[in-house]
């Protein structure tokens, strides 16, 4: 997932291929979620204007899906911007849009490089939001590479977790309203289905704020948490590293605890089946669930 800049600047040495190798013995993520956060703080710290300090954050995103992918990571996901962040003053804002369409329109220069590493770009949150002009350049890269799916980056960008959850009730409102499904039907397994972004394994937090600020809580719920003090453009590949030793380490007490979440909701849905007759049941949510996700490309 080296696509944000080039392979060579981005330093690697033995030794990294050294730890690579020993940790891909283990468990691996197959999902991660980064809150990226710290940079205005890196920026203060270095005495560099604001903007200066989200594009250090930017290259370090760079560097970290360059990690990610050498450990075979399949998806990972980015707390690029909240709806929140619209609170912040209007030259900030305007300078994060800015630096949201100078990068992402040079990703989509490279949309060669995303289909030769078979990388699937997709971005969640409210987008209407955004200024139209980003709004195309998403749209387009986007569609550059939804046919992609060796790995995928999901970049939620005026995202609450809150305002997720809510479309995806909405979805389900309207399913039943629509009469596509029914009351019954509906399900813990089913709303998973409808929200956009999956299940995350590890979840890293900079810059030592122990909290997820509205990001992913639906799908952090049997995620390991890894809370790094460092600022995001300070986080460096051993902190990293750490992360996923942790990961490893807490695994069998993860799966063990998702397994029993697994039998107790499928428990559910058998009950779901028998009231509405299990065939016409399946048969329903096969066709809601495929017409919501063509919705989401």
């Amino acid at each position: 997932m080296a696509l944000l800049g080039s392979d060579d600047n981005i330093k690697e040495r033995w030794y990294h291929r050294l730890i690579t190798s020993v940790l891909q013995m283990g468990h691996i993520p197959q999902h991660i979620g980064f809150i990226m956060d710290g940079n205005r703080r890196f920026a203060r710290q270095k005495s560099m204007k604001t903007i200066d300090g989200h594009s250090e954050g930017f290259k370090k995103l760079a560097e970290v899906l360059k990690w990610c992918q050498d450990l075979n990571v399949k998806q990972v996901t980015v707390y690029a911007f909240s709806l929140e962040n619209f609170k912040r003053t209007e030259q900030e804002v305007g300078e994060l849009m800015e630096l949201a369409r100078n990068k992402f329109a040079e990703i989509l220069k490279q949309k060669h490089r995303l289909n030769e590493y078979g990388v699937c770009v997709r971005f969640v949150g409210d987008i209407k939001r955004l200024p139209q002009d980003l709004q195309d350049i998403i749209r387009d890269l986007h569609d550059a590479t939804e046919k992609n799916s060796r790995c995928f980056l999901n970049v939620c960008v005026a995202y609450t977790a809150r305002h997720e959850m809510i479309e995806g009730v909405k979805c389900l409102m309207k399913g039943v309203y629509e009469e596509q499904i029914l009351v019954s039907d509906i399900n813990e397994h089913m709303f998973e289905q409808v929200l956009q972004v999956p299940k995350v394994d590890l979840l890293i937090r900079t810059s030592g704020e122990i909290r997820l600020s509205d990001f992913l809580l639906w799908q952090s719920s049997f995620s390991l948490l890894s809370f790094v003090d460092s600022l995001w453009p300070d986080l460096s590949i051993w902190q990293f590293y750490l992360a996923i030793l942790d990961y490893q380490r807490a695994y069998t007490a993860k799966a063990d605890l998702e397994k029993s979440n697994n039998i107790e909701a499928n428990g559910n849905m058998e009950y779901s089946s028998v009231k509405s007759k299990e065939l016409s049941h399946e048969q329903r949510v096969k066709q809601f669930l495929s017409a919501v996700k063509m919705k989401q490309l």
